[in-house]
């Protein structure tokens, strides 16, 4: 078997695990984490001293919170390719989620920077820190179809339902609209579960006869637990839906697309990082809408 090159950029919750199946399923993995720590326990995965030093990678994936830290951790890499250009045939992979348009200018620096030698394919993914461990993440990628091709190998170590949605910026468009349907579906599960629990009724019983009828789904079945236990333990910071929804947005005012759902959404995250609870799961949202709902009851007896 040939032996891959990839380089891997962000060994957080979702990084770290995602690297080790890369590295497990036979792949050369060298990886930059700010903190040295992340690399305990990753078995295959060697230590680059900087982003720079991994200049030469076939590809290198990036997996970082944000467009703005994937360019601050990137700009020594460039530099150096501005100075030496790498390998035709580089591929920068952006699989955190991305503002589509964004991404695409993105593209134009990373192009730019290699002289035409590197180019940017956006693939973000959804499944949570769960589907990047098992490796059963869903891939959404923006690229050229050769492109795709060429790295349909390295996805299938991390996830099993991949699909190429259109050119740069279509990965991140699917992400956008995952992230629509999943971070108004937690809200709508957190007010059921709210509503039911003050009403007397059992939350866990709600959501098992629930998961049997139309409204089963798998961020019932993923999130729904959480929700019930009142657990918002992180496994990704619930801050970020915040952002996310902002990018669902901005595309649908570009294609001239409504989102009252999403309009709605990003109104009650914004409400979520107010209160301070940002860092927390995403199931955190009930502890939101449970503070709206205190804050709501107190009004009412002062006025009466």
């Amino acid at each position: 078997m040939t032996i891959q090159r990839v380089g891997f950029v962000g060994l957080g919750l979702m990084g770290a695990p995602m690297a080790s199946n890369i590295a497990a399923a036979g792949w050369n993995v060298t990886a930059w984490n700010r903190s040295e720590a992340a690399f305990d326990g990753l078995p295959g995965v060697k230590r680059a001293a900087t982003v720079a030093g991994l200049r030469d990678e076939n590809v290198i994936v990036f997996m970082l919170p944000d467009l703005p830290f994937i360019e601050e951790s990137a700009a020594e890499l460039l530099d150096s390719w501005r100075h030496q250009p790498p390998n035709p045939g580089t591929v920068v992979v952006v699989m955190s989620s991305v503002s589509p348009t964004e991404v695409q200018r993105f593209g134009e620096t990373v192009g730019e920077a290699s002289a035409g030698n590197a180019v940017v394919v956006d693939a973000p993914v959804s499944g949570g820190t769960a589907g990047a461990r098992s490796g059963t993440l869903a891939i959404m990628v923006g690229a050229s179809v050769d492109g795709f091709e060429q790295l349909e190998p390295l996805f299938r170590t991390m996830g099993t339902t991949i699909r190429r949605m259109g050119p740069l910026g279509a990965g991140s468009l699917a992400k956008a609209c995952n992230q629509l349907i999943v971070g108004t579906t937690t809200a709508a599960l957190a007010e059921a579960a709210e509503l039911a629990e003050r009403s007397g009724m059992d939350v866990e019983a709600l959501f098992e006869v629930l998961s049997g009828g139309l409204a089963g789904s798998r961020v019932l079945e993923i999130v729904g637990p959480r929700l019930a236990a009142k657990d918002y333990a992180p496994t990704g910071p619930a801050k970020f839906m915040h952002k996310d929804l902002g990018f669902v947005l901005a595309s649908a005012a570009a294609a001239g697309s409504a989102v009252p759902m999403a309009s709605a959404a990003i109104d009650l995250y914004a409400e979520l990082k107010r209160q301070g609870l940002g860092d927390q799961d995403l199931a955190v949202v009930r502890q939101t809408i449970a503070n709206l709902g205190g804050a709501l009851a107190a009004t009412r007896s002062t006025i009466y």
